[in-house]
């Protein structure tokens, strides 16, 4: 499965990478997001930075532990997760523009198992869900950025 959204926040592209890459205070800036634990590294999305995240999806808690696997300043975030046998991949791009910053994600899932294979056509149809979710999340960022 793979989600794309983006989004146009009024704002420095210095502010908005700030405010998307500040684990710290996404709980509080982030609705979805109930809980983050910082298990290696700094608050902030880094290179190795691993944190676990309880969030709200679908109506139910769920916890994963994820991981920054790329990063150009102001420009690309690249954040990692496995469960339920697959692996999850989310992609975080800043473009400077006229008014601000367009900022586009990416999330994309890989099935690793069989099991996996088999409900990745369930996931097909929770792909809409998906999108808007996260589209939700990058409101509330822009809300933050805006500020």
């Amino acid at each position: 499965m793979k989600v794309q959204t983006s989004i146009s926040i009024k704002a420095p592209i210095e502010k908005v990478f700030d405010v998307y890459t500040d684990l710290g205070k996404a709980a509080e800036r982030i609705q979805g997001i109930k809980d983050i634990k910082i298990l290696e590294g700094s608050p902030r999305i880094e290179m190795g930075t691993k944190w676990r995240e309880t969030r709200v999806m679908f109506g139910k808690e769920a916890t994963e532990d994820m991981w920054v696997t790329g990063l150009t300043s102001n420009k690309q975030y690249i954040v990692e997760a496995e469960s339920h046998g697959a692996h999850y991949t989310s992609t975080y791009a800043f473009e400077e523009v006229s008014e601000g910053v367009q900022v586009s994600m990416e999330f994309s899932s890989r099935p690793l198992t069989v099991s996996a294979k088999l409900l990745g056509v369930l996931f097909f149809l929770f792909a809409g869900a998906t999108k808007k979710a996260l589209h939700q999340d990058m409101e509330d960022l822009k809300k933050a950025c805006e500020s």
